[in-house]
């Protein structure tokens, strides 16, 4: 039993010199925030990695798609198809901007929107859909885009599981029209707290910078009712430290999912998300895995969660409960059929991973697994 907590993820940081020669000059300047130097650099240095047209840092995720959905001008009461097997951010974010989700189910396959399910609830009153790519698994973009361009819609993707990802050698950020990053420090690419949009349009990069410094457009006009979501030099400094050892990062998480799903793949009560297609470039944020059995697969998630916990190994159930069915907002929205994302809501369980975990473990996490799914 390790004698230390190990926790789902841990925060990738630098090497502590390295942070404080980075961050020394700011004793000399004072500038803490408000579109410093290192704001500026890392936005470029960002733009460069995820071969972007445009992209606007923020303070978070959050405000990221929040700031970025209100940039887009949507009339009140507008619906927004999404899915409910995401974190609770996206759907508030909707909410928030005084729209409305219309939740679609997900594919069991990758967990992701049922592309096949969207054309079937968009109404006169639709004006966007905004899916999100699970555990690093890119949605159907390109059937998506299809869609809205028949309809007329606007597309936000949810890309915070994505930083990093290619589709057919394209950056993740240039699907759609807009797509959100978290920097989160439990992401695999952190700025202690932090979050991105990334667009195509020049002119929406003035229209995101007004928002996120309260709608503030010169020292007399405040041209926009917007928010606090600058990034602080801090922040911005531990991105650059950050990104110089993002692909070292990637790389120990595919080496660490590799023995995963060894040690894994002959439980076959046990759905793997295998991240084996040959056209996307994986970041391995996450390794989530379903537990299929018909008869008691959510009981047997939710004893190993917590025979886990009882080894000092913390797990999450990583969408439960589904958004649509979250206590601040149940049956205020569409009824839709819901059926896989509630299936796998009750049954996936994301494992710890991050570069530093140790075989020994994940030799005891399967362990754990393999008494509570056989009873040995």
């Amino acid at each position: 039993m390790p004698n230390k907590k190990i926790m789902v993820t841990r925060s990738s940081m630098p090497k502590f010199d390295e942070y404080v020669e980075m961050i020394r000059p700011l004793w000399d300047t004072h500038w803490l925030t408000n579109f410093g130097s290192y704001y500026k650099r890392l936005e470029k240095e960002l733009k460069q990695y995820l071969s972007v047209p445009q992209i606007s840092l923020m303070v978070n995720g959050h405000m990221a798609l929040e700031l970025a959905i209100q940039a887009m001008g949507f009339p009140e009461g507008g619906e927004v198809i999404t899915t409910p097997f995401t974190f609770i951010s996206t759907t508030h974010a909707i909410i928030r901007n005084k729209l409305v989700p219309v939740f679609c189910d997900i594919k069991l396959s990758d967990c992701t929107i049922d592309e096949n399910k969207i054309e079937d609830l968009i109404t006169e009153k639709t004006v966007a859909v905004l899916p999100v790519h699970v555990y690093g698994n890119i949605c159907n973009v390109r059937k998506i885009q299809e869609i809205a361009d028949k309809y007329n819609i606007k597309v936000i993707y949810d890309a915070a599981h994505a930083f990093a990802e290619t589709l057919d050698g394209i950056g993740v950020g240039n699907f759609g029209d807009i797509s959100v990053f978290s920097f989160h420090a439990t992401k695999i690419y952190n700025t202690i707290e932090g979050g991105a949009v990334v667009f195509k349009e020049e002119s929406f990069y003035k229209k995101l910078h007004d928002l996120k410094n309260f709608g503030i457009r010169s020292e007399s006009i405040v041209a926009e009712i917007g928010a606090n979501a600058k990034l602080n030099e801090f922040s911005a400094a531990m991105g650059l430290c950050n990104l110089k050892s993002i692909e070292k990062n990637i790389s120990a998480r595919k080496r660490l999912v590799e023995y995963y799903i060894q040690r894994l793949e002959m439980i076959k009560e046990i759905k793997i998300y295998r991240f084996n297609k040959d056209n996307i470039k994986y970041s391995f944020g996450y390794f989530p895995i379903l537990f299929c059995s018909e008869v008691n697969g959510a009981d047997i998630r939710d004893k190993v969660y917590e025979k886990l916990k009882e080894h000092n190994i913390y797990s999450r159930k990583y969408f439960y409960p589904i958004t649509a069915d979250a206590a601040c907002f149940k049956n205020k929205y569409k009824k839709t059929s819901l059926e896989n994302a509630r299936y796998a809501g009750d049954r996936v369980l994301a494992l710890p991973l991050y570069p530093e975990l140790e075989h020994e473990v994940i030799d005891e996490i399967i362990s754990v697994i393999t008494e509570c799914v056989y009873g040995v």
